[in-house]
C-alpha cells in the first residue's frame, strides 16, 4: 500500500522551501508521494494578500511539473468551510482506499496540536510526521503515531516572498521554476510595475 505523506497550506505563494521539505519526505522513504494540499481562502481571515485559491493552485501546477513523486490535492476546495485536517484525511482515505495517508506538519504546529479537532484520531489513525523546526523542539517522541524527522530547513516564508516582491526584488532563485515568471506576469503580490 502507498503512503502518501499530505502537506497542507496557503502556498501564498508555494516557494523553494515548500518543495525542498516534500521532496526530502518522498526520496528519503518516509512516504513513498507527497501530496500538497492547498487551503482554501477563508472569508472570514484578514486576506492579508492572500490570492485567490485558482491562481495559488496554478502556482503550484507550475511548481510540481515534472517533480518525481509530488502531486498537488486541491480536495480542501470543494469541501464545506470551514475544512478540518481530519475530515480531509477521512475523505481522503474513502476516495483513495488503496493508499495509506499521514500528516506532515512542522514542530511549531506539533506544539498546538491538542488544539486541532481529532488530533488523536489524526495520531492513532493516520500517523503525524513532524519536521523539526528552530526554537520547536519535540520533547516526547516515544508516542503512537508520532515520528519525528530532522529535515534540511531554510529560513524562508511566503510573507518575506511577498514583501520582498513588493519592494521590487528578484526572487527567481527562491521559488521554484515558473512560479516567479508567473507573479511577474501576473502582476502579483504588488510587483512593482517596473518589473
Amino acid at each position: 500500500m502507498e503512503t502518501i505523506g499530505i502537506l497542507g497550506g496557503s502556498f501564498n505563494p508555494v516557494h523553494i522551501g515548500h518543495m525542498m521539505l516534500a521532496s526530502f519526505m518522498s526520496q528519503w522513504g518516509y512516504v513513498d508521494k507527497v501530496w500538497l494540499t492547498l487551503s482554501p481562502r477563508n472569508p472570514l481571515k484578514d486576506p492579508d494578500d492572500l490570492l485567490p485559491d485558482m491562481k495559488r493552485l496554478a502556482m503550484l501546477n507550475l511548481a510540481t511539473k515534472g517533480a518525481p513523486n509530488l502531486d498537488i490535492c486541491d480536495i480542501e476546495l470543494s469541501m464545506p468551510k470551514p475544512s478540518y485536517t481530519i475530515d480531509t484525511l477521512c475523505l481522503l482515505r474513502e476516495r483513495y482506499p488503496e493508499c495509506r495517508f499521514k500528516l506532515i506538519i512542522g514542530s511549531d504546529n506539533w506544539r498546538i496540536f491538542d488544539k486541532w479537532r481529532q488530533g488523536d484520531r489524526i495520531l492513532s489513525e493516520f500517523g503525524v510526521i513532524v519536521y523539526l523546526r528552530p526554537g520547536y523542539p519535540v520533547e516526547k517522541r516515544h508516542i503512537d503515531g508520532l515520528e519525528v524527522v530532522e529535515a534540511p530547513m531554510i529560513d524562508l516564508s511566503s510573507s518575506f516572498v511577498r514583501r520582498a516582491i513588493a519592494r521590487g526584488k528578484n526572487m527567481n532563485y527562491f521559488l521554484p521554476q515558473g512560479v516567479y515568471r508567473y507573479i511577474i506576469d501576473n502582476k502579483l503580490y504588488n510587483v512593482p510595475s517596473r518589473q
